[in-house]
């Protein structure tokens, strides 16, 4: 069995230096981690994605791909490489199409969401400030760019308190983002991040973590913005598994398994939830998940199921895609 790991190139061109910079970190470590794992059990090779992946694919008689690849541009960037690769008729880890497509636009997994009466915050799309002045939404409110993952654009001052902050704010992200900028009443209630894998009848969840930002500076406003992720993670205190009682368990896990199911998500995903007064509010769906070791949260996810771990996650992604395609 043969498989490529497939990444991006660089996206400093195309992000905000600084998200850029952690951004490409990361994926670089990333990728030699999950290398690390998979060569062990499997011939294992490492490509960067461009014009050529394809050919390049052929040429290394690829059996399957890993795929780790965020996209650079357009509005539907997670689905781009699982594109080319329907095309091509090559196996790949990680959801299709469909499904990166419905997780990357906050706009539709939303509708999604309410269509399957799953729980989930008021929310508004504004593609100039004149659609501010028909906003029907409570403050505060959080401001992101609508095809943006991993807190890409979701910034301390993201969470706004009144109207001339919304439009000042609203007016930044529309210069830097794609439209539409997606507003949400921000849901004041416990977090909590909960890893999902598998396909159909043989979907899990796994350990739920609660995300505790109550060591936080007094100064930093308590959501997991950008700065909080990057400069402030030995503040952030992990519950794992999280307190929760039967009931709570039982809640969240199945609302997950719905709104994993609801965006066609397919192999593994994360799930974000916000628990207020006995509802699981979903947040967003991220459909390709970090898997650095030593940071995501698939990663401490993984490491508190005592059968699992990293190195288990990661042979389960490839086994999950392999039983799909009758590969195993």
């Amino acid at each position: 069995m043969r498989i490529a790991i497939v990444t991006d190139r660089s996206r400093m061109d195309f992000l905000p230096p600084e998200e850029a910079l952690q951004e490409d970190a990361q994926k670089h470590r990333t990728v030699e981690q999950v290398q690390e794992v998979l060569s062990k059990h499997y011939d294992c090779i490492a490509l960067t994605a461009d014009d050529e992946i394809i050919s390049k694919l052929r040429a290394e008689n690829i059996d399957l791909v890993f795929n780790l690849c965020n996209g650079l541009r357009g509005d539907s960037k997670t689905a781009q490489l699982p594109a080319m690769l329907e095309f091509a008729g090559i196996a790949y880890t990680g959801s299709a199409v469909v499904g990166h497509t419905l997780a990357i636009n906050k706009l539709l997994s939303l509708q999604a969401f309410q269509t399957a009466s799953i729980p989930t915050p008021k929310f508004a799309a504004v593609y100039s400030l004149a659609d501010l002045d028909n906003l029907n939404l409570e403050f505060p409110i959080i401001v992101k760019p609508n095809d943006e993952g991993s807190s890409r654009g979701i910034h301390q001052d993201s969470l706004i308190f009144d109207w001339a902050s919304l439009r000042k704010k609203v007016a930044e992200e529309l210069e830097l983002y794609r439209p539409p900028i997606l507003l949400n009443e921000f849901i004041k209630g416990r977090e909590f991040t909960i890893g999902v894998v598998g396909n159909e009848d043989e979907t899990e969840v796994l350990p739920i973590q609660e995300l505790d930002l109550s060591a936080l500076p007094e100064e930093l406003s308590k959501f997991y913005s950008f700065e909080v992720k990057t400069y402030y993670k030995e503040k952030t205190i992990y519950h794992l598994p999280a307190p929760l009682t039967a009931a709570e368990k039982e809640l969240i896990e199945k609302t997950a398994i719905r709104a994993y199911q609801a965006l066609m998500i397919r192999d593994y995903g994360r799930v974000d939830i916000r628990l207020k007064d006995g509802i699981p509010y979903v947040l967003e769906i991220n459909s390709l998940p970090g898997l650095q070791k030593g940071r995501s949260s698939l990663w401490r996810i993984a490491e508190a199921k005592a059968d699992l771990g990293y190195e288990g996650l990661i042979l389960r992604i490839v086994s999950i895609a392999l039983r799909r395609y009758g590969k195993l």
